[in-house]
């Protein structure tokens, strides 16, 4: 079981502590560091200072650590064109020497884009599917050919296709709970399946749903990773869970049925359980990043037990 770290940066953090924290993530030895794409706060935080752009922050981070992968849960196909973001993903995994993954997702919080003068068109699936295959199509381009492209919301002319990402192929992530469209999509471009904050039980019909789709489309179910991302709140004894699941203004009963709560020992089993139904990888969303010794606990005790 691969766990990754996964930050919500829009609630709160400058670059310096987004560092602090890729740096912790690596020496510690987890297997990545993620953040989210989003450009305002949620819920009832500050947000200060304001929100850093994911692209630029790993950007930074690739010249900064030499051995995590870095990658975004979800880039918002919304705030960028396919073109700019295939440049700008290659550029990030040439900077990393390979190290980048790319999780597209349609976009959905309209107030960012009120907020910040981002257009939020009403048919937003349909330009994550254009996006996906204009971002796919520009890498897969031979060097030396041109990549064309007319779909109904976007249209490229003969394009170099350049640059190319270090990687032969960068990983692509889709997640969400979408019945058909989604495990379909996941089929088409995926090397990975996310499912952010669901059950197990949850879990297990959407990844039946993209197993069914993947052999449907001529791949086998076995090509794709399953992955989750849930909630962490670790903790030696009770009260240090209380007192983490306060920091972040989260319940303690409520984090250990929606989430990664409790005992390292009782955090160990609940991702058994993910184990169980396919899943080989766990973002932990980790939303207090100033509190490195979380990290700590979870490599010496959660970590060690699943490796």
């Amino acid at each position: 079981m691969d766990l990754r770290i996964f930050t919500e940066p829009q609630q709160g953090a400058t670059y310096d502590t987004l560092l602090t924290v890729a740096k912790a993530t690596e020496d510690l030895g987890f297997d990545a560091f993620f953040r989210s794409d989003h450009y305002l706060k949620m819920g009832d935080v500050d947000g200060l200072p304001g929100p850093t752009d994911a692209w630029i922050t790993l950007a930074g981070l690739a010249r900064e650590t030499s051995r995590i992968r870095l990658g975004t849960l979800m880039t918002a196909a919304t705030f960028r064109l396919p073109g700019v973001l295939a440049i700008q993903v290659a550029q990030v995994d040439a900077m990393s020497g390979g190290r980048v993954e790319l999780g597209l997702g349609a976009g959905w919080f309209e107030a960012e884009h009120t907020a910040y003068g981002i257009p939020f068109p009403r048919e937003k699936f349909s330009r994550l599917e254009e996006q996906l295959e204009i971002v796919t199509g520009l890498w897969g381009t031979e060097p030396g050919k041109t990549f064309t492209y007319e779909g109904t919301h976007y249209r490229l002319t003969d394009s170099p296709a350049l640059p190319k990402p270090a990687q032969k192929k960068v990983p692509v992530l889709i997640g969400g709970m979408g019945a058909k469209r989604t495990p379909a999509l996941a089929a088409r471009y995926a090397d990975e399946f996310n499912i952010p904050f669901a059950s197990v039980e949850d879990s297990e019909r959407q990844f039946g749903r993209v197993r069914a789709a993947a052999e449907e489309h001529g791949r086998r179910a076995d090509d794709l990773v399953y992955s989750n991302a849930l909630v962490a709140c670790v903790g030696r004894d009770d009260a240090e869970v209380a007192r983490r699941a306060a920091a972040i203004g989260r319940e303690v009963d409520e984090l250990r049925q929606n989430g990664l709560a409790g005992s390292p020992a009782e955090v160990v089993d609940k991702i058994g359980r993910y184990a169980e139904i396919g899943a080989s990888r766990v973002y932990l969303q980790i939303l207090d990043l100033h509190d490195l010794d979380h990290l700590e606990l979870i490599s010496s005790q959660v970590q060690s037990q699943l490796a």
